[in-house]
């Protein structure tokens, strides 16, 4: 019998947005991946001077944002895991606790540009298959030479959780790029504001 397959979406989720939302649903559409877990990271190596809501912050807005599609699951994992959080620790954790799943690691191309610079890439690439979305007009790398690193076409979003907390400082709208709970939250709290700003 086969095994159900997640994909797997990491991220700081800072704030987490519709975009995120459109991707991972375009996977459970499209693949025979039956649902997507976004796995909040409580600091991406990668991103170390990026002003943060705090953990459980974002991850009340992630909750928010997928507890109306069965499909979606928001994993805390690695809140509790040594920091900073690495990729591969993750993966062994996950696969030792869900032996029961195939998981299968969803990042856009500009991530896989910069893969060989993950902790460990080699053993992750060992671990599973990987899913590469777009980000860019004909994404090439030499990992795609790879059986288990997989083009799959997929919407372009053009949507920045850096460029969503700047148009929140700045008092501009923001509805349509984050789901609609989670804007509301975000408005509820005044997160991401600039002091002073009404």
């Amino acid at each position: 019998m086969n095994k159900p397959i997640t994909g797997l979406l990491f991220g700081s989720f800072n704030p987490v947005h519709t975009g995120h939302m459109i991707i991972a649903q375009h996977f459970v559409q499209h693949t025979a991946i039956r649902d997507v877990w976004f796995v909040l990271s409580p600091q991406n190596p990668f991103k170390t001077g990026e002003k943060m809501l705090s953990e459980e912050d974002r991850l009340s807005l992630l909750r928010l944002a997928v507890e109306d599609n069965p499909a979606f699951r928001a994993c805390d994992i690695e809140l509790s895991m040594n920091k900073p959080s690495f990729t591969i620790n993750t993966l062994k954790e996950l696969k030792a606790l869900y032996p029961e799943r195939d998981f299968i690691l969803l990042i856009g191309s500009d991530n896989l540009d910069a893969f060989d610079q993950w902790k460990n890439y080699r053993e992750i690439l060992s671990l599973l298959t990987i899913y590469v979305y777009p980000r860019s007009d004909k994404p090439t790398s030499p990992f795609f030479d790879l059986p288990n690193v997989k083009l799959i076409e997929a919407p372009r979003i053009e949507i920045s959780s850096s460029g969503i907390r700047k148009d929140l400082a700045e008092g501009r709208d923001t509805r349509y790029l984050l789901p609609d709970k989670v804007l509301e939250y975000i408005r509820e709290k005044k997160y991401y504001k600039t002091p002073g700003r009404v």
